[in-house]
């Protein structure tokens, strides 16, 4: 067993993708790695994690792994909150349960992750917090994830006072801010259970252009390496953006007009095509729109 004085950390989400390559990157840095999953049973072995279940929706599974790191290990330095997903729709598709559970995940499981480990790191007057966000907690892109960009935006305001709050203990916070990265983010997302057949040809569309910026885009290595930049610096910052696109999009959200970045987003996402002819008639008349439940 590890000494209680090694670098200890707890990774949520790591099944695959982001969560998978930073567990790894932080146990090559010599961290003894906790990784969590909601089923950690189904995950082949990663080299030199400890497999844990967790699902932060529930108070009782993020009390129950916690006590277990601090039992095994008898401290917790560094805590990556990495576990979330994608509900994709429009706006109006979305049920408010729906988006609910996409908070739950996103939001609130960040938040009884970080209560269940400050006691602990308040007590060694030191650690390190990591919410891993998204571009789209800065730029309201891509479009038809509303509620997943609301969830990430709501992260970013929390991390920030957070970071004020508990710099006294010795405590850093810092946030993740990937742009498209090659996982299956996109493609495993879920979609709103009553789709609305009006939003079909944009919302298809922008759906197939988040696909194709995820397959052209960086390897989650390099979301890893930021994290362990944030590990090893004395006196981290609050964001650190991950790839171009993480970088030019806000700059450019912040200097050009309104009406000229949304023009941008459309085009890039292939939704701005007008409507077919069908269905201008079918406004034109007055119909209602059609709701269809999704195979």
């Amino acid at each position: 067993m590890a000494s209680l004085h090694s670098k200890v950390a707890l990774v949520s989400g790591v099944s695959s993708g982001i969560g998978q390559s930073i567990a790894r990157a932080l146990v090559r840095s010599g961290f003894r790695v906790f990784g969590t999953s909601r089923n950690a049973g189904g995950i082949e072995g990663v080299s030199g994690v400890d497999l844990l279940p967790l699902d932060v929706g529930a108070d009782e599974s993020v009390r129950s792994c916690v006590q277990t790191v601090l039992a095994r290990a008898g401290r917790i330095d560094c805590l990556v909150n990495n576990a979330g997903y994608v509900l994709g729709g429009a706006a109006e598709e979305v049920s408010i349960e729906e988006a609910k559970r996409q908070f739950e995940t996103n939001f609130f499981g960040v938040m009884r992750m970080v209560k269940a480990v400050l006691p602990a790191m308040r007590l060694q007057q030191r650690g390190r917090i990591i919410n891993i966000s998204s571009l789209a907690g800065l730029v309201a892109a891509p479009p038809f994830w509303g509620v997943y960009a609301a969830s990430k935006w709501a992260l970013e305001a929390y991390s920030e006072h957070l970071r004020r709050e508990v710099k006294p203990f010795g405590i850093g916070v810092s946030v993740v801010e990937p742009g498209s990265i090659k996982t299956n983010l996109t493609r495993n997302q879920s979609v709103a259970a009553a789709p609305i057949r009006d939003y079909d040809p944009w919302r298809e569309r922008a759906f197939a252009a988040a696909r194709r910026f995820e397959g052209n885009a960086p390897d989650p290595s390099v979301v890893a390496d930021c994290v362990l930049r944030i590990v090893e610096a004395r006196a981290p910052r609050l964001r650190y953006r991950v790839g171009a696109e993480a970088t030019w999009v806000p700059r450019l959200h912040r200097i050009v007009p309104a009406a000229v970045f949304e023009k941008l987003i459309k085009r890039l996402f292939d939704i701005d095509i007008a409507t077919t002819s069908s269905r201008r008639g079918a406004s034109d008349r007055g119909d209602r729109p059609q709701e269809t439940g999704r195979a």
